[in-house]
């Protein structure tokens, strides 16, 4: 892994506050940057508190918060149509490039939260994408392939809410 402070920096992104971009050309399959933080209990976290897109799992009983000892990997934004993935390699994760990724191209992968439960049309518009890919599902959250059509008529109907009420 070349380093990091050449390799990748954060930015304004169009998709959502601050992104990760690439300072240099990045190879498909490269290894890019570890997420790091403090390794916690996912049960030291409540349901209710915040979105936890920052929390990235490592085992069924533990997560990553980068909130502390993190480092710009926190700000990697989420796309339906990534160009990067994330790799659990012994107890610690590595996004690793999917495709080749040119200079100044931001970086994004599939966050496909689950939530330990059938998700609800609250959950899918308060995990919204904004990612603007032709093949964006709406959601951050992970659809499968049977509630897609549900998920797309949420969001629809959610747009055409939005718009009616401006």
């Amino acid at each position: 892994m070349k380093d990091v402070e050449t390799t990748v920096e954060a930015r304004a992104s169009l998709i959502h506050g601050t992104g990760v971009f690439a300072r240099r050309r990045i190879a498909k399959g490269e290894r890019i940057i570890e997420y790091t933080g403090l390794r916690e209990k996912w049960s030291d976290h409540s349901a209710g508190e915040g979105s936890h897109t920052e929390l990235m799992h490592v085992s069924p009983t533990h997560v990553i918060n980068p909130r502390e000892g993190g480092n710009v990997s926190r700000f990697i934004n989420h796309s339906c149509d990534p160009n990067c993935e994330a790799v659990i390699e012994d107890g610690r994760v590595f996004f690793y490039a999917l495709r080749d990724i040119e200079v100044g191209e931001e970086l994004l992968f599939d966050y496909a939260l689950t939530l330990g439960r059938r998700f609800t049309r609250e959950d899918v518009l308060r995990y919204r994408c904004h990612c603007s890919s032709p093949r964006c599902r709406g959601t951050m959250l992970h659809v499968p392939p049977h509630r897609r059509l549900q998920v797309k008529r949420w969001i629809r109907e959610a747009a055409h809410t939005e718009v009616g009420s401006g």
